[in-house]
C-alpha cells in the first residue's frame, strides 16, 4: 500500500511538476500536461522532468557514451553558449551517423571539418569537427561512419567530438535523443587504489 501511495505521489509531482513550470521543450507540444515530441521523436526533456523514452532515436556518434562537455543553452539565439555535446574520442576514431539521414554538409566550416546530416521532419545533426567520408547528398544509415575524428573543436591533447542537434533550424539539446550516458561510478574513499 505504501509502495503504491508513493508511486501515485511521484507521478502527480511529475505531473504538475511539467505543467507549473510552464517549458516546454522546442520541438515539443503539451499534450494531456506531458512534454511529447513533434517531428516523430519518441523522447524530449525539458524543464528538468524527463519524459519516458520507450527507445531512444539516435545512437552516440564514437564509442564512448560519456560526456565531457554537456549543452549550455545560449540566452538568446545570438549569444555565447555550448549548442551541442562534447564526446571524448581520440583523433582518427571512427565518427557514426546517429540517425538514417542524408548528407546535406560535409567539409569545412571556420577552419574545422562538419558533417550534417538530415534526418527528416526538420532534425538534423552536426558532427564537428570530422575528417568527412561521405559528400553532401549521401544516403547514410544510423551507425555508418561518416568521417573520423580531427583536431578542431576540442584541442588535440584533450580530443572529442562534438554532437549538435538543430531542429527546424534552431540548436537544441541532443541529448533527448540519445541513449543515457554512461556516468562515472563513485567509490568510498577507503576503496581508492594506492
Amino acid at each position: 500500500m505504501l509502495v503504491c501511495a508513493v508511486a501515485v505521489a511521484v507521478a502527480v509531482a511529475v505531473a504538475v511538476g511539467a505543467v507549473s513550470v510552464g517549458a516546454v521543450p522546442l520541438g515539443a507540444e503539451l499534450t494531456g500536461g506531458i512534454a511529447t515530441p513533434t517531428h516523430g521523436r519518441e523522447a524530449v526533456r525539458g524543464a528538468g522532468v524527463a519524459a519516458a523514452e520507450s527507445r531512444a532515436p539516435w545512437v552516440w556518434p564514437t564509442g564512448t557514451r560519456v560526456v565531457s562537455r554537456p549543452w549550455e543553452a545560449p540566452p538568446d539565439d545570438y549569444a555565447a553558449g555550448h549548442r551541442g555535446l562534447d564526446v571524448p574520442a581520440a583523433i582518427s576514431d571512427a565518427a557514426v551517423a546517429v540517425d538514417d539521414g542524408t548528407v546535406t554538409f560535409a567539409g569545412p566550416v571556420a577552419g574545422r571539418s562538419v558533417v550534417t546530416i538530415d534526418h527528416g521532419g526538420g532534425l538534423r545533426s552536426t558532427l564537428d569537427s570530422v575528417t568527412p567520408a561521405v559528400t553532401a547528398g549521401d544516403t547514410v544509415a544510423q551507425g555508418d561512419a561518416v568521417g573520423h575524428v580531427a583536431v578542431g573543436h576540442c584541442p588535440a591533447s584533450d580530443p572529442c567530438l562534438h554532437l549538435g542537434a538543430r531542429l527546424d533550424d534552431r540548436y537544441v539539446d541532443p541529448t533527448p535523443f540519445l541513449p543515457d550516458a554512461e556516468w562515472p561510478v563513485l567509490m568510498p574513499e577507503d576503496a581508492w587504489p594506492g
